[in-house]
Order: C-alpha cells, then sequence, then structure tokens
C-alpha cells in the first residue's frame, strides 16, 4: 500500500535492525485519514472470503480494526491485556510474548462475543515473530469459531512470523512489508516481486 509505505518514509523512524518507531500516525498519535484508507484497503483485500467479526489487541490494533469494520459492518472486538473489574467470567485467554516490551502478557476476550459460527479477521498493528497473531489465533480456536484470515499494518518480513503463519495455511494480507531496517534505512518488499511468488 503505496500510501503507508510513504507514510513510513516520511515520519517512521528506524531505532535499531529490529524497531521501528510509527508513534506519529499509528501506535501513540492516529492519522485517522490514513486509518480510514487502510480499513478500506483491508475490506478489499479480505472481501473474497466470509467475515463476521474482526478481533485485535489493545491498543494499537483498535484504529486500523474499527475502520475496517466500518467498511465490512461488522463488529469489532479487541483482546484486552490488562484486567478489568467488569471482564471477568467467561473469559477466553492466551498468552502473548511482547519482544519490544519483553514481557508476557494474558490476553483475554469474553466468549459472548465469539460464537461457533463467527468467521474472524484478525487485524493487528505489527507482524514479527507472529505472537500476537498465534494469541488471537487460540482465542478463535477456544471460542470453536473460524480464523478467515490475518491482516497486518506493517509486517517486518525479516522475521519469521509472516512465514510461520502462512505455513500453518493462514491467509496473511500486510499492507507493508519491510526487507530490512539495516543502516537506519527501511527497505519494502516489492509488490511485483511478492505477486511473482
Amino acid at each position: 500500500m503505496r500510501l503507508l509505505q510513504q507514510k513510513i518514509l516520511q515520519e517512521g523512524k528506524v531505532l535499531s535492525d529490529s524497531v521501528l518507531k510509527v508513534d506519529s500516525f499509528l501506535n501513540h498519535q492516529v492519522d485517522p485519514i490514513l486509518m480510514k484508507e487502510i480499513g478500506k484497503e483491508f475490506a478489499n483485500r479480505f472481501k473474497e472470503v466470509p467475515v463476521t467479526k474482526i478481533l485485535t489487541i489493545e491498543s494499537s490494533g483498535i484504529a486500523p480494526s474499527v475502520m475496517a469494520g466500518l467498511y465490512m459492518d461488522v463488529p469489532v472486538i479487541f483482546a484486552r491485556k490488562r484486567k478489568s473489574l467488569t471482564l471477568t467470567e467467561n473469559l477466553l485467554t492466551s498468552s502473548v510474548y511482547s519482544f519490544t516490551k519483553n514481557e508476557s502478557n494474558e490476553i483475554s476476550v469474553s466468549n459472548n462475543f465469539l460464537q461457533e459460527n463467527d468467521h474472524v479477521l484478525i487485524i493487528d498493528d505489527f507482524l514479527a515473530n507472529g505472537e500476537a497473531a498465534q494469541g488471537l489465533i487460540n482465542i478463535v480456536k477456544q471460542a470453536g469459531a473460524n480464523v478467515s484470515g490475518i491482516g497486518i499494518v506493517i509486517e517486518k518480513a525479516f522475521q519469521d512470523g509472516g512465514e510461520k503463519l502462512r505455513l500453518q495455511g493462514y491467509k496473511v494480507e500486510s499492507l507493508a512489508r519491510i526487507q530490512s531496517l539495516a543502516n537506519k534505512q527501511v527497505t519494502f518488499i516489492r509488490e511485483r516481486e511478492e505477486a511473482l511468488k
């Protein structure tokens, strides 16, 4: 997605060979116009598969998921990372390790919102090692629902999360695939190269 790539090049900050900071438009401050286009793109990329719910993790996955939900006309559920006084019963839970924060979180979703007949599109802001996506897949499976696909805003293709998910047979659509962050430069995998695979 060219618009997203341009935004990453203009405003993203490469902190290391494995860390890209995009807090000016995605994970702290949100660019609603870009999120609208991201939502439209996800809706387009998953139009061929049944989707009845979108599932993400708080908090950075919420904005792109809500926009996709708007275009797809389906509810959006977000897994909570923190305990809630109002969310205590009938929980679907999974443990997710964050390499960025170097900590594990138990994520949870009320099973009132996921049923066996649901077709769930998982959306997240980043895909690196695939821990968050695997945690969300685990929650969908606990509910007996189906994973329709996985939508990712930014994939670090030099890490193995995307490959693992694709090898498991999941339809993974990443709007920007980063080949490298070496030498403080963002290098994308070109869409033409992708099409040839």
